[in-house]
């Protein structure tokens, strides 16, 4: 991690790191309406570009943390800009978990209910003590497996 002892490098790595967090912000949204609209393939596609994005941010946000002094002392005006920029990304990625929430608990219960019709149509059909088909005992179901191949 460099020290950072000029204004004009505390600037430029504000400067940078904004933009990191726009860019950032955008492919957040891109995957956010991806995932909102069922096309998990294309949201997942996005993975390995938001990742490298991430560790940019991580990685300039360590070098801040360490200079912040010098970074509020030097560049005040754009500690704000950075601040503001940090708050609307804060705000797509809250989006983003929502969605993200949302898609994850429809797909669990697509898969419980699936599974659930499975062990009902193998278990056998008989009839219990008080004359009602006995349901399917949860212990003895069958493991569901899932093919990734389309």
């Amino acid at each position: 991690m460099n020290k950072i002892d000029t204004a004009a490098a505390a600037e430029q790595l504000i400067d940078d790191l904004t933009a990191v967090i726009e860019q950032l912000r955008s492919v957040v949204e891109q995957e956010t309406a991806l995932v909102h609209a069922g096309r998990l393939r294309d949201a997942a596609a996005l993975g390995a570009g938001k990742a490298t994005l991430a560790g940019r941010l991580a990685a300039g946000g360590e070098q801040i943390k360490a200079n912040a002094r010098f970074f509020l002392q030097t560049a005040p005006a754009r500690c704000v800009a950075f601040n503001k920029a940090q708050e609307a990304f804060r705000a797509v990625l809250q989006r983003n978990m929502i969605v993200l929430a949302t898609a994850h608990a429809v797909s669990e219960g697509i898969v419980r209910r699936l599974s659930g019709d499975l062990a009902r149509k193998s278990a056998p059909q008989v009839y219990g003590a008080s004359g009602r088909t006995a349901a399917p005992s949860a212990r003895h179901g069958q493991p569901l497996a899932l093919s990734r191949v389309s």
